[in-house]
């Protein structure tokens, strides 16, 4: 097999689309599957894990090797829902070519907005499904489509509609012939003679779409006004190509109308991994260089999805130059390991078929790649290149995590370290200040559903929380006390007497401290006891308990006792002279500020920005992106902004992102600084 017989294919879309019911089709059609299965019934093959079952929506990418007419074409079903875009990201990382599917009664849905913008200038073609169920209106889609992305969408197929706007029959304008569904089957049918102008009409148009993007084409259409079917499946690649042309198609992935046309399509008009422009990489050197697909140069893979669950652990690759075979050993520049292979897969849904070898352009699995990770690059030692990896988006909804029992703080930690080589795009993090472990990921979908494989696979019952808020305290005022602590218990005692300044200070977050004694009243090799004693102080201020920053400290004058006296009863000295001082020096909590940027379609700024007013938010500009949208920045405190990954969904009907990163602290004000002291109490209180 060779690039030339491999299509690779991202299937993309909203949520509920049936995106997994087609690939199903495609399986079932071409008799890769005895059966098909269906969403509802939880037996489809790419939806094979418990939580996809139970939920009846797509989680992870899952793999679909289709055969049609001696090529395969290697179907990734990507997950709708917003939660799990990263796996999408995925599926367009390694496909030439992106199928969006949206169904006939949503119109334009935000899902294949955002897929459209996801793919950047990859191919892409539309199937528009479900268009054999009630309120389905393939023309107010397909209008639409065209109002949203303009000249390049080209519909090459005319539906037959009848009195209940459901489509019985399809026909295909590039070869002139219609289909229907007959016992599950495709077959041929008459043009119905009343759409024969209508169906003249489209493929006139179809022709002149497929001209525009070859002049050849061009001169050949404009002296004859006519092209083969032949020519304008060539114009139409050139221009699925060059992203000038997005062909669109119709059917219905439970019945099978259209499925077959897709096939055809894919084989037709989706380019090939060696049609595609040479992919960014870098050398040993770290110098910018390019690989082109080249089925003869020395190998070259990336490894763009990680499969870990109790079917064991499998690396997804992309062959990009050469070849891979599983008695091979490829250098990893990540790591700077040699990974000795073994065995090669080619996954259907759950299932490995085992393979000998991954040809340039095609798919695979290598099984057992314990140190190798998602986004790495296998290559050949002798020529080292690192290709791109994916660039997921920042994780923007944050909670807590916790076991239930402390005796499985364990199994926690090595639960989310697994399932964070099959999902990167969470992130895991030890707060050292909140004495909690914070995972982060796109939404609370996707965090619900981590909890679910932590009990499933790990048996680890976790509970979430809202994050607790990093605040920090300061003073606002000089003040001086006196720290004595004295103790005797029979024999030599305790004695440690000191007078300190405590002032504020702007030079640097950590507490600057100065010894200004005279005449010997507290001796040298003290002084770092009494430092040591205020700075575990500053661990935990006066109001709430938070870190104290900004301070400055001066022992001005103290006294000893040369018997009693001890290191650690100074230290204890100037523990009380901070306990003293601070609640009389005007102390104050800061909180942290974070920067926002949103961007949001221009209708929903004003929703927006009043939300932003609500959570204590100061806008700072405004830029629009050109095409209709605003990117909004604004400073927000951070303790506002533990639901906005939902509200903004709710806001913006999903159709907002942002990013938000901390800047710095500020003074709280007084409403919310009393909200915080009394929450840190009901903690202190519970614990």
């Amino acid at each position: 097999m060779t690039a030339n017989d491999i299509r690779n294919i991202a299937l993309l879309g909203h949520g509920g689309s049936g995106k997994t019911s087609l690939a199903e089709q495609m399986l079932f059609m071409t008799k890769g599957t005895d059966r098909l299965g269906r969403t509802a019934d939880g037996n489809t093959t790419c939806d094979y894990d418990a939580e996809e079952i139970k939920r009846q929506i797509s989680i992870s990418l899952a793999f679909a090797p289709v055969n049609y007419k001696g090529v395969k074409i290697n179907v990734m079903d990507a997950p709708g829902n917003f939660d799990f875009s990263g796996e999408a990201l995925s599926a367009i990382r390694a496909a030439e070519c992106a199928v969006l599917v949206g169904a006939a009664k949503d119109g334009l849905s935000v899902g294949m907005e955002r897929s459209w913008k996801m793919l950047g200038k990859k191919p892409r073609m539309i199937f528009i499904n479900r268009t054999d169920e009630d309120n389905s209106d393939y023309a107010s889609c397909l209008d639409a489509l065209k109002g949203k992305f303009g000249q390049a969408i080209a519909p090459i197929v005319a539906p037959v509609i009848d009195g209940n706007k459901k489509v019985t029959a399809i026909v295909d304008l590039l070869h002139n012939t219609a289909y229907e569904v007959k016992g599950g089957k495709a077959a041929a049918c008459a043009i119905p003679a009343d759409m024969a102008d209508e169906v003249e009409a489209l493929r006139a148009e179809l022709m002149e779409a497929a001209a525009g993007a070859d002049e050849e084409l061009m001169e050949k259409f404009f002296d004859t006004m006519e092209l083969s079917a032949e020519d304008m499946a060539k114009g139409l690649k050139i221009g699925v190509r060059d992203g000038s042309v997005c062909p669109v198609l119709c059917g219905s992935a439970n019945t099978g109308l259209g499925v077959e046309m897709l096939l055809q399509t894919i084989l037709d008009l989706a380019p090939v991994a060696t049609d595609m422009p040479a992919e960014a990489a870098q050398d040993d050197d770290g110098n910018d260089i390019e690989v082109a697909f080249d089925p003869n140069g020395p190998t070259a893979a990336i490894v763009f999805k990680t499969i870990s669950d109790q079917y064991g652990k499998y690396s997804m690759i992309k062959v990009i130059r050469g070849k891979v075979t599983g008695d091979m050993a490829l250098y990893n520049p990540t790591t700077g390991n040699t990974e000795k292979l073994g065995r090669l897969y080619v996954m259907k849904g759950k299932k490995g078929e085992e393979t000998k070898e991954i040809c340039c352009g095609d798919i695979g699995a290598i099984g057992k790649m314990d140190k190798v990770k998602t986004g790495d690059t296998l290559c050949d030692a002798k020529n080292i290149v690192r290709l791109h990896g994916m660039d997921y988006a920042q994780p923007c909804y944050s909670r807590a995590i916790s076991p239930k029992t402390k005796q499985e703080i364990e199994k926690l930690g090595t639960g989310l370290n697994k399932l964070n080589e099959e999902d990167p795009t969470f992130h895991v993090v030890n707060n050292a200040e909140t004495h909690q472990t914070v995972i982060s990921g796109a939404g609370d979908i996707q965090i619900d559903v981590l909890c679910a494989k932590l009990k499933t696979r790990f048996g680890v019952d976790a509970e979430l929380s809202a994050p607790r808020v990093a605040y920090r305290e300061k003073i606002r005022s000089t003040v001086r006390k006196q720290g004595r602590y004295k103790k005797q218990t029979g024999g030599s005692g305790q004695f440690g007497d000191v007078h300190i300044i405590f002032e504020p200070q702007s030079e640097q977050e950590d507490m600057i401290f100065e010894e200004n004694v005279f005449g010997g009243s507290v001796p040298k090799n003290y002084f770092p006891a009494v430092e040591k004693g205020l700075r575990e102080s500053c661990q935990h201020g006066v109001l709430a308990g938070y870190p104290v920053v900004f301070l400055k400290a001066t022992l001005v004058d103290g006294s000893y006792h040369p018997v009693d006296s001890s290191e650690i009863a100074f230290k204890l000295a100037a523990n009380l002279a901070f306990k003293a001082a601070l609640p009389e020096a005007k102390p104050v909590l800061m909180e942290p500020i974070g920067e926002l940027k949103v961007t949001i379609p221009d209708s929903y700024l004003g929703d927006v920005m009043g939300d932003l007013n609500k959570r204590r938010g100061r806008v700072m500009g405004m830029n629009p992106t050109g095409d209709g949208e605003q990117v909004l920045e604004a400073e927000v405190p951070m303790a506002e902004m533990m639901s906005y990954a939902i509200d903004l969904r709710s806001m913006t009907q999903s159709r907002g992102t942002f990013t938000f990163n901390f800047v710095r602290y500020e003074d709280c004000p007084a409403a919310a600084q009393e909200k915080a002291i009394a929450e840190a109490k009901a903690l202190a209180e519970a614990e």
